[in-house]
């Protein structure tokens, strides 16, 4: 009776989701934007969804910055967070050219040259601005193979809908859990893999071979992946530095961090790429994902 029953939730869930992605799959882009500014009111003063995680995060992240420039920030994110949701529904249905136009690689030969030199190429990114176009915009603007890693959703039919669009274009996703598997798979292949490293360690093994470091004025744990992969594997890491130029329309510029990841010391890469992102987020901190707890673990957990 249980297991019934969580089966019709999911369908429920699976039906409800695609009645989303159909009524914003046809509107056109300035009533996505009107809808995204009604959504954002609505999640953050009505809701308020997850709004003290986010202003707490904000406020010790931000110490100099008034609780005017504070509430600005927040306001300002849940208009991102809600543009980032809509744009992700949106592209189930734009046209390539549309996704060319919109989040455009601004120089996607970078790879090319490093691929010269080396056998594969480890891409980190983050959970700023619009995120979700990259599995797709890659394949199109690039003469490479990619491979992005993700974290599956539960309900197996919402997932295995989103896990198609994504790869609509090319890019192959694969699940977290299968991070090694994947590396060894496509070893020395001339493979991008993309990661988003941004977010905290799990727990268990993840926990313990996470590296530590002070972000944002607490000592914070950080994925010991990329670092490790780019090690084993000798490959170099790019960073995959997302901006808004305007609502709808992203430039996306690479940047080499290292290209010789074995001649660097233990956690030298993950200091790098911790850098990179401060210096982003303190640029624009509205478009990052402050609502992520990701400060809810210490280092003796």
């Amino acid at each position: 009776m249980f297991s019934g029953k969580f089966l019709m939730m999911k369908l429920f869930t699976t039906a409800i989701f695609l009645f989303f992605v159909g009524l914003v799959s046809v509107m056109p882009f300035r009533l996505l934007y009107w809808f995204s500014n009604f959504a954002s009111l609505i999640m953050g003063r009505v809701v308020k969804y997850r709004r003290k995680v986010i202003i707490d995060n904000l406020e010790k992240s931000f110490p100099q910055k008034s609780a005017e420039e504070i509430n600005k920030i927040t306001n300002a994110f849940y208009r991102n967070l809600t543009d980032n949701l809509l744009e992700s529904f949106k592209s189930f249905t734009m046209k390539q050219s549309s996704i060319i136009k919109r989040h455009h690689i601004l120089n996607p030969e970078l790879l090319d040259e490093i691929l010269k030199e080396h056998k594969g190429i480890i891409g980190l990114t983050a959970h700023y601005a619009n995120w979700e176009w990259g599995s797709q915009s890659g394949s199109l603007q690039c003469n490479n193979q990619f491979a992005a890693l993700y974290k599956p959703l539960r309900n197996k039919y919402t997932n295995s809908i989103l896990k198609k669009s994504r790869m609509k274009c090319g890019t192959e996703l694969v699940s977290i859990y299968e991070t090694s598997a994947m590396f060894e798979k496509y070893e020395n292949s001339g493979y991008v893999f993309l990661m988003a490293a941004d977010q905290g360690p799990a727990g268990g093994k993840q926990m313990e071979n996470a590296i530590w470091l002070d972000f944002y004025n607490r000592n914070t744990a950080f994925l010991n992946g990329p670092e490790k992969y780019a090690v084993k594997y000798n490959y170099p890491i790019v960073y995959i530095d997302i901006q808004r130029v305007k609502r709808g329309y992203y430039e996306i510029k690479l940047s080499l961090l290292t290209d010789t990841p074995r001649s660097l010391p233990k956690g030298k890469i993950t200091e790098m790429y911790r850098d990179k992102l401060v210096e982003i987020i303190d640029a624009k901190p509205q478009d990052w994902l402050w609502s992520h707890k990701r400060w809810k673990r210490s280092p003796k957990q």
